[in-house]
């Protein structure tokens, strides 16, 4: 088999058992690999709703991509995919680093962990050597210790997959992190694998990955390098990561602060990707396996009474959440901050959100001193945030326990109509750090996204057309180019269904990203044909997109199976209610009439009903998932 190694491997904690089976070729086509074939196991093995998160029979499945272990750029990425503790629902998450392509060289496509230990457990994997171990002096690492010790038992090629004490302690927020500082933050991935009892997957392979048609494979990756280096955003991706953008985002009040009751911060240069540089703190750029862009930071502290502080990062997000949102405007303070998520285990994006909305909260007097275990909470308090942040992720204290569980529950805990500024939706995910009332076509991604409203399912970034690359795209979805401004609701439907399409097959492949959505090298077009030269299934750009839809409508589907109908699909209180700021939008919100017309047509264009937002039956036939129209249509959950 070429560009798959073919083989799935499956570990049952529960008994032991390990098993392996063939990767079924219709699946290459109608799924092409990982995030694709991820969601079609994921519904096979947990499609009963009694399966919650923490049922024994969840699973948890990691995949690199089908072009990973290959020269195709930015290629190294990994899905993991189960039943999200934060919302109950689909959740699939992605990483970068190496980890994801040794699996790939020892020879599998996909594991999928079953049951659980126990006790303390962690899988080893060699080639075709495959064990559960003691994982006993494992428990209670941090992520660096856990790292240190893999490589001494297992060699320093050996690569790790593993979660903190934020893991192992369920907390929501908890970050399955690979390669040191890549993480699958989003969704408490990591509390799923705690509840499992399973620390880590280290692996080692040593089998090469073929593609079919070499020469006219190289020729493509050729052809996608040079597209990338000639984009005009990949070398500010180069020079100053993702966070290289928070000046212009600022600018245009767009920048997320004080729990989002601002959009503009008079001097945000500290919390920035040029400060990082200019500042000295910025000592690597790191690529993931086959980048050709190098957006990954490592940066580190090297004098002062912080002195030794290094990590991966800060990205942008990381700035926003846990910087500009409780209004830390503190390179040092971020990096502090950044460390202590990255150390044990925790997504930086929600942990600065519940911490944010902590801090209003107390403010408001609806949180005490008794319920912050002593500590006065406020903004640009550095101290108190990182004391807030360790007691998360430790579960500790009155405080830690009660945002440890992330917002959903936590508003419920408090009640006094806290959720009013809790930003999220009605899924449960923390939102991430896009002013969705200034960008309507990541709105209306965030409100549809399965997993919760975040960029990372659907990212628009081409409505903003700021680049001719980006207006290209917006020009070939619409049909002309003046729909290339985030202050539009027309065309937005179509702008995020084409987005939908192409985010999927990009993760199924395995690229980065922001090769096809943000820096736009990586197209449909050249990974139809990249995909023919690599397997030997042919396809068109039409066919490789239409896998797309078929996967967004799958994972769809699995929501239903729990009850998500279109009430479900909105946005944070505060956004569809409060108005911006300030800045050229002030006063705008995403008011439910505005979404409703944009939810219309989407629903529409996938063929799903406008009422409960289910697809039909005949959609369900058109993509060829009638075994699914068929289940749905038994437990009585089609429209």
């Amino acid at each position: 088999m070429y560009a798959h190694q073919g083989k799935i491997l499956h570990v049952d904690l529960s008994n032991d058992k390990i098993w392996k089976e063939d990767l079924p070729e219709q699946w290459r086509r109608d799924y092409v690999g990982s995030r694709g074939v991820n969601a079609r196991l994921l519904w096979d093995y947990c499609k009963d709703p009694e399966i919650t998160w923490d049922h024994p029979k969840n699973v948890v499945i990691y995949a690199p991509g089908a072009l990973t272990g290959t020269t195709a750029p930015c290629s190294g990425r990994t899905s993991v995919t189960t039943v999200g503790c934060t919302t109950g629902l689909y959740l699939k998450t992605n990483t970068g680093g190496h980890w994801g392509a040794e699996l790939k060289f020892a020879g599998y496509d996909h594991l999928v962990v079953h049951g659980v230990a126990d006790k303390p457990s962690y899988i080893h994997i060699e080639d075709d050597h495959v064990e559960t171990k003691d994982a006993k002096n494992l428990w209670g690492k941090d992520i660096i210790q856990t790292d240190t010790l893999l490589k001494k038992w297992h060699g320093n090629e050996s690569k790790g997959l593993y979660i903190g004490p934020a893991g192992e302690k369920l907390v929501r927020a908890s970050s399955i992190q690979c390669s040191l500082y890549h993480a699958a933050g989003r969704g408490g991935g990591a509390a799923v694998m705690g509840k499992k009892n399973l620390k880590a997957i280290s692996v080692r392979g040593t089998n090469p990955v073929r593609v079919k048609d070499p020469k006219r494979f190289a020729e493509i990756v050729k052809e996608q390098r040079d597209l990338l280096r000639a984009d005009s955003g990949a070398q500010g991706l180069h020079d100053y990561g993702t966070s290289g953008s928070i000046a212009g985002v600022n600018e245009l009040h767009a920048f997320p602060g004080k729990n989002w009751q601002t959009g503009y911060t008079e001097n945000p240069y500290p919390i920035t990707g040029q400060a990082l540089v200019e500042k000295g703190y910025l000592k690597r750029r790191v690529a993931c396996f086959a980048c050709t862009i190098g957006c990954h930071r490592y940066s580190v502290i090297e004098e002062g009474p912080n002195k030794g502080i290094a990590s991966g990062g800060p990205e942008y997000e990381t700035f926003g959440a846990l910087g500009n949102g409780p209004c830390i405007i503190d390179t040092e303070g971020v990096l502090l901050l950044n460390e202590l998520c990255n150390r044990l285990g925790l997504d930086t994006i929600t942990a600065g959100t519940v911490m944010q909305w902590a801090i209003e909260s107390y403010e408001k007097g609806v949180l005490t001193k008794e319920d912050t275990d002593g500590m006065e909470l406020g903004w640009g308090k550095l101290e108190e945030t990182l004391k807030g942040v360790e007691a998360i992720a430790l579960r500790t204290g009155k405080l830690g326990n009660l945002l440890g569980d992330g917002l959903k529950i936590a508003t419920k805990k408090v009640g006094q109509d806290s959720y009013k500024w809790a930003i999220m939706n009605s899924k449960g995910l923390e939102q991430s750090n896009v002013e969705t009332r200034s960008a309507k076509a990541y709105a209306l991604a965030f409100a549809v996204n399965p997993r919760g409203n975040d960029h990372l399912m659907t990212e628009t970034f081409a409505e903003f057309g700021a680049s001719p690359e980006a207006i290209e795209v917006i020009e070939k979805i619409t049909g002309d180019k003046k729909w290339a401004s985030p202050h539009f609701t027309e065309y937005r439907a179509e702008i995020v269904r084409w987005h939908e399409d192409c985010y999927e097959i990009t993760e199924a492949l395995g690229y980065c990203v922001f090769t096809s959505t943000a820096a736009f090298g990586v197209n449909p077009d050249n990974m139809a044909r990249i995909y023919g030269a690599a397997t030997g299934i042919s396809m068109t750009e039409d066919e490789i997109m239409n896998t797309g839809r078929r996967v967004v409508t799958l994972e769809k589907a699995f929501n239903v199976t729990r009850g998500a109908t279109r009430e479900h699909d909105n946005l944070p209180w505060r956004l569809m209610n409060e108005g911006a700021a300030s800045g050229p939008l002030k006063g705008e919100t995403n008011s439910q009439e505005e979404l409703d017309g944009m939810l219309d047509r989407y629903y529409t264009l996938h063929e799903w009903d406008l009422k409960t937002s289910w697809p039909y039956k005949k959609t369900y036939d058109k993509l060829g998932l009638s075994d699914v129209g068929d289940f749905l249509e038994k437990i009585g959950k089609l429209p």
